[in-house]
C-alpha cells in the first residue's frame, strides 16, 4: 500500500468491537475471499461468502465478550478456515478437499520453485484480492453483474452501496446477484483464472470495481463519514498492482490510477477541522499533497500511450486541471466543459451529465447551467439523487431566488444519507430561508 494511504491501524486496534469488526470486513473481506476460494475452489463462491459473514459474526461476539486479539486478521483466518473445513465435512466433501485446508503460513511458504515455474510465476497475480477481482470477471457473465459480483464478494459492499452506484434499487441488485450466482451454477463456470492474454478480456471490469471502489471511498453513500481514505486507500494499492503486471499495464489502466492520485491528493481539505464539507473553491490548496498530484500526473502521461481514449482519461484530465489550477478563479472551466461533452459522447451518465451541467455553470453563469439541467435526459434515476437537487439549490441562490433554494436544498437534506452532507445542507437551508424571507436587494 502506498506510504501515502498507510491505514490507521492503531487507531483502528484502539476501537469498541463493534468498529473494529467493520473495520475488518471492509479490510479483510476481498483477502479473506481470496484465500478461502483458493483453498475451497473457486467454484465454491457461495461456500466462501458464507463462511467469512460468519467468522466476521463469530468475531463480534467473542471479541464483546474477551477483548480483542493481539492479531485480528490472523484469528479472523483461522477461523474461517475452521468453519470452510467443518462446512466441507459435513458437505462430505473433505475427502477432496480437506487437504488442501492448510494454515496461511504453509500457502505462502511453497517449496522453492524450478526455474521454469519462478518465470511462470512472475506473470502471476500474487494477490489474492486482484485475482479475485479477475475470476469475478468471467466473460460469460454480464458486465454490470461482473462488477456486482466483484463490489459484493471482495470489497464487502452492502446491496445498498451497489444500488446507490448504481443508481437502481436494493431489490434490484439482490436479483441481479441472485439471477448471477444461478447461472454460475447452473453452467458450471469454470472460475479459475486465466493466464497471459487471457486475462485481457476481463480488464475493463476489474477496472470498472476499481474505480466504484474508489468512489465509494471519496464519497460514502451512506453513513456518518463523508470520506472514507481506507476504501481509496485499498484501491490505489491494487491499481498499483495491475499496472505494474503486464496484463494491467494498459493506458486506461494508468489512467484510472491517475484519477485516483489526482482525487486523492485533494482529500486533505474535503472537510474543515470540525469535520464539515468544503466545497472546492473554498479549500487551501496549498494543503493538496503535492507528491500525489506529481505521481497521478505521471501516471496520467504513462496513460498517453498509443491511440486509447477511454473514461478514465477523460476523468482523470478534469481531476488534473483542477489540480493544476493555481486556485480556483484561473481554473479552464471552459476546457472541463469539453472534456465533459467527449465524456457523455463516449459514455452517456446522468451523473456525468449533471457534473458537466455544474462545469457550465462556472463557465457560463448559473442560468445556463440551470439551462443544461433543464435538457438533462433521463432525469428521472437523479430525482431521487441529493446531489441533483443541491446543485439546483445552489445554481437558484446565486440568481437571488432564495425561495426556490430554499426547496432544493430542504429536497436534498430529505434525500443525503451522509452526515457531513447534511450537515452542510442544513446550513444551506437555513441559509436560503432566512435570505427568503428578506426583500431582494434593489437591481436583483
Amino acid at each position: 500500500m502506498p506510504e501515502d494511504f498507510a491505514p490507521p491501524s492503531a487507531r483502528s486496534l484502539a476501537a469498541p468491537p463493534a468498529q473494529l469488526v467493520e473495520h475488518f470486513f471492509r479490510h479483510e473481506t476481498g483477502r479473506l475471499h481470496g484465500a478461502l476460494l483458493r483453498l475451497v475452489g473457486t467454484h465454491n463462491f457461495a461456500l466462501a461468502e458464507d463462511v467469512a459473514q460468519e467468522a466476521m459474526l463469530r468475531a463480534l461476539r467473542v471479541w464483546s465478550m474477551g477483548g480483542v486479539p493481539a492479531n485480528p486478521s490472523a484469528w479472523i483466518t483461522q477461523v474461517a478456515i475452521n468453519l470452510a473445513r467443518d462446512a466441507l465435512r459435513h458437505g462430505r466433501m473433505a475427502g477432496g478437499k480437506e487437504a488442501a485446508l492448510v494454515t496461511h503460513a504453509e500457502v505462502t511458504a511453497p517449496p522453492a520453485p524450478s526455474a521454469a515455474a519462478a518465470l511462470a510465476r512472475a506473470h502471476e497475480i500474487h494477490d489474492d484480492t486482484l485475482r479475485l477481482l479477475f475470476v469475478c470477471c468471467h466473460p460469460s457473465i454480464a458486465a454490470d453483474a461482473q462488477v456486482i459480483l466483484a463490489l459484493k464478494m471482495l470489497c464487502g459492499f452492502g446491496t445498498g452501496e451497489i444500488a446507490r452506484a448504481f443508481l437502481t434499487s436494493e431489490a434490484a441488485i439482490e436479483k441481479q446477484l441472485t439471477r448471477t450466482k444461478q447461472r454460475i451454477a447452473d453452467a458450471g463456470l469454470a472460475f479459475d483464472l486465466p493466464e497471459g492474454a487471457d486475462l485481457a478480456p476481463r480488464l475493463d471490469g476489474v477496472l470498472a470495481a476499481l474505480c466504484l471502489l474508489f468512489n465509494e471511498g471519496y464519497k460514502a453513500s451512506a453513513g456518518d463519514r463523508l470520506l472514507r481514505e481506507e476504501l481509496c486507500a485499498e484501491a490505489i494499492r491494487l491499481a498499483t498492482l495491475l499496472v505494474d503486471h503486464p496484463a494491467g499495464d494498459t493506458p486506461r489502466s494508468h489512467a484510472l490510477l491517475a484519477l485516483m492520485l489526482l482525487t486523492a491528493a485533494r482529500f486533505p481539505t474535503r472537510l474543515d477541522e470540525h469535520g464539515a464539507l468544503l466545497r472546492l473553491d473554498d479549500q487551501d490548496r496549498s494543503k493538496w499533497d503535492a507528491n500525489l498530484i506529481a505521481r497521478g500526473l505521471a501516471e496520467l502521461s504513462a496513460a498517453a500511450r498509443g491511440d486509447t481514449l477511454s473514461e478514465y482519461h477523460l476523468q482523470a484530465g478534469i481531476a488534473a486541471l483542477h489540480c493544476t489550477a493555481a486556485d480556483s478563479a484561473s481554473t479552464d472551466w471552459g476546457r472541463i466543459v469539453r472534456h465533459y461533452d467527449a465524456l457523455l459522447a463516449l459514455k452517456p451518465s446522468p451523473i456525468v451529465a449533471l457534473n458537466r451541467a455544474v462545469a457550465v455553470a462556472n463557465c457560463s453563469g448559473p442560468q445556463a447551467g440551470l439551462d443544461a439541467l433543464a435538457a438533462l435526459e433521463p432525469r428521472d434515476k437523479l430525482e431521487s439523487h441529493y446531489l441533483l437537487h443541491a446543485v439546483l439549490g445552489e445554481l437558484n441562490w446565486r440568481l437571488h431566488r432564495h425561495a426556490a433554494a430554499a426547496g432544493n436544498f430542504r429536497r436534498a437534506l430529505h434525500l443525503a444519507q451522509v452526515g457531513p452532507e447534511q450537515s452542510y445542507l442544513t446550513r444551506m437551508l437555513e441559509r436560503a430561508d432566512h435570505a427568503s424571507a428578506r426583500p431582494a436587494p434593489a437591481g436583483d
